[in-house]
């Protein structure tokens, strides 16, 4: 029998000043009207769609992502975590990000945001470079980037990610170093630290730019683990970075294949459900216009996972970790008993891509590099 696992939220807005060539989220350039006050009251009729699925269960953390959450009035966000509060049970101590981009409008709502209840923000850097800035098609120069932080820092957070991409239009391992060592002199408690990706249906897929050479990014990643290291941040996650006791909370229970509520244009959640037990995958209407217009019945679909994919599913979130996960976290999350994937671990272990443990899944380092042929195997 299945155990249900943790349970967050996720609520995306899904409204940018305007759309990055490289973005592949279900985002979109924000016109001149603005309809947050109509958007959040739809959000909290969605939300409503889910009580029954959460009764009983505490929130652990809510995730406001984008777009840019941080275009949104602070008295909206503070509404819409007052209507979550009103609806469903939250954890005490419970983590709200909240994602923003530098910028002086949306650096002066920082210490509101803070008041709201948001008490972890993540901030979209990308580069400390003005012409690398420029490239990415990002609205910031690097002067209003190092003053977001401060004004974080201003607000009150304590808990402060930093999104950075490397391997960017014709950068060198010099200036790849440079915007990371920008990044750890403001020493935040958490790096999201990762490789730029031309991703399908985005204008660089189009009109690729040119990235730098395999070898160029090898030496980017090696040098900016070492620097990483160096400076008291442990790697989690693929790009995930953070200081003693500033892990990403909400990103975790993903990787854990825990629960989450998904409420807002495209977003997406999973549930465990009903007796016997069943994981649901819940979808919500893509055009942020449609799922205005429609009821929030109408936007909500979902799909049970098949049984036979759950142990894939599993895998694919939590070896992302260095660390994995127990072989009794597998079976309770799934359903599934360690027997049914046993032959296959056991394969991996002896190609020496899998650790020796026989408490854990997890990969050796060698494994972890290959982890797409380590999931294969899952397949």
């Amino acid at each position: 029998m299945l155990t249900p696992p943790p349970l967050a939220l996720y609520v995306h807005l899904p409204w940018c000043e305007r759309k990055c060539p490289y973005c592949d989220f279900n985002s979109y350039a924000i016109g001149v009207d603005q309809p947050f006050e109509a958007y959040v009251r739809r959000l909290l009729e969605d939300l409503e769609l889910e009580r029954a699925a959460a009764a009983g269960r505490e929130l652990q953390s809510i995730f406001i992502g984008g777009g840019t959450p941080s275009l949104c009035p602070a008295a909206l966000i503070a509404a819409l975590l007052d209507g979550v509060r009103e609806r469903l049970a939250l954890a005490a101590d419970a983590e709200i990000t909240l994602e923003a981009n530098p910028g002086s409008a949306e650096a002066a709502r920082f210490a509101a945001y803070r008041a709201a209840g948001v008490s972890r923000l993540s901030i979209g850097i990308q580069s400390f470079d003005d012409a690398s800035l420029r490239a990415l098609g990002r609205v910031h120069d690097a002067r209003a980037a190092h003053a977001a932080i401060a004004a974080a820092r201003a607000a009150g957070f304590e808990q402060l990610n930093l999104d950075l991409m490397h391997g960017l239009p014709g950068q060198t391992p010099a200036q790849a170093m440079a915007d990371l060592d920008a990044a750890l002199a403001h020493a935040p408690g958490h790096l999201s630290w990762y490789q730029l990706t031309l991703e399908p249906n985005t204008v660089f897929h189009r009109c690729p730019p040119r990235l730098p050479v395999e070898d160029a990014l090898a030496e980017i990643q090696d040098e900016g683990e070492r620097r990483l290291a160096g400076a008291g941040y442990a790697r989690y996650e693929v790009s995930a970075w953070a200081r003693p006791g500033q892990r990403c909370r909400h990103n975790l229970n993903y990787w854990h294949f825990g629960d989450y509520l998904g409420v807002g244009a495209g977003a997406h959640g999973k549930l465990t459900v009903g007796d016997p037990p069943r994981v649901l995958r819940t979808r919500r209407t893509r055009s942020p216009r449609d799922y205005l217009a429609g009821s929030a019945a109408e936007n909500r679909f979902e799909d049970a996972v098949d049984p036979g994919q759950l142990a894939l599913e599993f895998l694919m979130n939590a070896l992302r970790l260095p660390d994995g996960a127990t072989v009794t976290e597998f079976e309770q999350r799934t359903g599934r008993a360690f027997a049914t994937i046993e032959p296959r671990v056991a394969r991996l272990r002896a190609r020496g891509l899998l650790r020796e443990d026989p408490a854990r899944l997890a990969t050796t380092a060698t494994g972890y590099r290959y982890l797409d042929s380590v999931l294969g195997e899952f397949a």
